[in-house]
């Protein structure tokens, strides 16, 4: 009787064994049968349970087969109830004769006996009287899931008439209830959590992709803004070529022919004052027409905007490399100086070189003052001369030069007001303090950028 003592009541249960004397042979025979049956049931519930990463369907069609197969059922039910493991599928299970399965909902074959069907909408709407106690009886035993203390689900099924239910079974059902319930809800989140992984990894792949894509496009950008700026600066190189030939044409030219028409007068039969006057009518010619191919070199022969020089000094560098000596040039500087755009100060620059030129060419000038002024966002630059030119002539004559360049006047001032524009800036010509003209300019010291076209209405 001690030996019966020491075996714990769960190995009673499942094996019926009650006592270890040799006069219960027969029921260690039966022991054993049972024991071999509780193995191989243990077994495949192990089996069923390890398929829980294939995903809830998997799961619930090997659970369904490990209960049938230890009972050899005729029909076994599993079936999850409404609002319960909402991740969970398939929600219901009829495995028939024959292992035949019946998803259903989607039933092709012969109808459901009608206990199957009241079992299963018992189960479903969590119904009727089973609660979470097990029950069964010789040919029938209806097991509750349950998870979390509550009842999610039931594993029922009916036995064949030679095969009659035992406390043994009822405990292998409870064993594959129990662990189904919890299997269930890891095979949810295993595939929730697979799905989000897969999700991520799309997301990082479609990541990767666009990253790639702006990487081509921004090189695209990069190479075709290289591409404009190289065309752009083509254009202003053009552009100074165009309006130094046309200088040239209408100043040097003429007074190089008007002096060498002095000289073949002077060679003639005149009188001697007037030989000399000619002559020196002519060295003047020469002289004025040597100072403007003097600046025309300069300005083809010099960058126009340098990163290591500011604009100050090469504003002073203009005025006295560039300009005849009988101009006088000031520079003016008012303000904090602020580092500029390169294509600020290569307009300032340029805008100061014209003036200039136009002052020497033009005003018949002996002083001019340039002043370049800094403030909170915007960056002023005046040109003043104390010659003979009219602001409202030489305003008529930018109108004349923007509307019709046919003849090629007037260009650079033009040229001037165009380069104001481009930058968002502001172009006028007023009358100078010193008593000739003053040309004003004032650009953003932020880069420009154009505003979109807008569509006409």
């Amino acid at each position: 009787m001690t030996a019966g003592r020491d075996v714990s009541p769960d190995l009673a249960v499942l094996t019926g064994l009650r006592s270890g004397k040799g006069t219960y042979w027969t029921q260690y025979r039966g022991a054993a049968e049972r024991l071999e049956r509780v193995v191989h049931a243990l077994d495949l519930i192990s089996r069923a349970l390890v398929r829980t990463i294939e995903g809830p369907e998997t799961l619930v069609c090997a659970v369904a087969e490990a209960a049938r197969a230890h009972l050899n059922a005729r029909w076994v039910v599993f079936a999850l109830t409404d609002g319960a493991l909402h991740d969970s599928g398939p929600r219901r299970l009829v495995l028939g004769p024959d292992a035949t399965p019946f998803l259903v909902g989607d039933v092709t074959g012969p109808p459901l006996p009608d206990e199957v069907l009241e079992c299963l909408e018992t189960i479903r709407t969590g119904s009727g009287d089973h609660g979470s106690v097990i029950e069964f009886e010789n040919h029938h035993v209806h097991v509750p899931l349950i998870l979390d203390g509550g009842v999610v689900g039931a594993i029922a099924a009916w036995t064949d008439p030679d095969r009659t239910l035992d406390a043994t079974d009822a405990s292998v059902l409870n064993i594959l209830a129990s662990q189904t319930a919890v299997a269930l809800q890891n095979s949810a989140l295993y595939q929730r959590g697979t799905v989000a992984l897969q999700r991520a990894e799309q997301a990082s792949a479609q990541a990767h992709r666009t990253a790639s894509d702006l990487a081509v496009r921004n090189a695209e950008l990069l190479a075709t803004q290289r591409q404009l700026d190289a065309a752009h600066r083509h254009q202003i190189l053009d552009d100074d070529r165009r309006r130094i030939a046309r200088e040239l044409h209408d100043s040097v030219t003429q007074a190089v022919l008007s002096a060498g028409m002095q000289i073949e007068v002077s060679l003639g039969d005149i009188p001697g004052d007037e030989r000399a006057e000619r002559l020196g009518l002519a060295k003047e010619m020469t002289r004025r027409a040597v100072e403007q191919l003097r600046t025309a070199i300069f300005t083809l022969n010099n960058t126009p905007w340098s990163e290591t020089a500011p604009l100050p000094e090469m504003l002073r560098q203009l005025g006295v490399v560039a300009m005849p000596t009988d101009l006088a040039v000031e520079v003016r500087v008012e303000g904090t100086p602020v580092e500029l755009s390169g294509e600020v100060g290569h307009a300032l620059l340029r805008i100061a070189g014209e003036a200039l030129f136009n002052t020497t060419v033009h005003a018949s000038a002996s002083r001019a003052v340039l002043r370049l002024t800094y403030r909170d966002d915007e960056v002023g630059l005046a040109v003043d001369d104390d010659g003979s030119g009219d602001p409202v002539r030489i305003r008529a004559a930018l109108r004349d030069a923007v509307a019709n360049d046919s003849d090629g006047h007037h260009r650079g001032l033009a040229n001037m007001a165009t380069r104001a524009r481009e930058l968002g800036g502001d172009f006028a010509v007023r009358r100078a303090r010193i008593g000739g003209v003053r040309i004003a300019v004032t650009l953003p010291t932020a880069p420009h950028v154009p505003a979109p076209p807008t569509e006409a209405p």
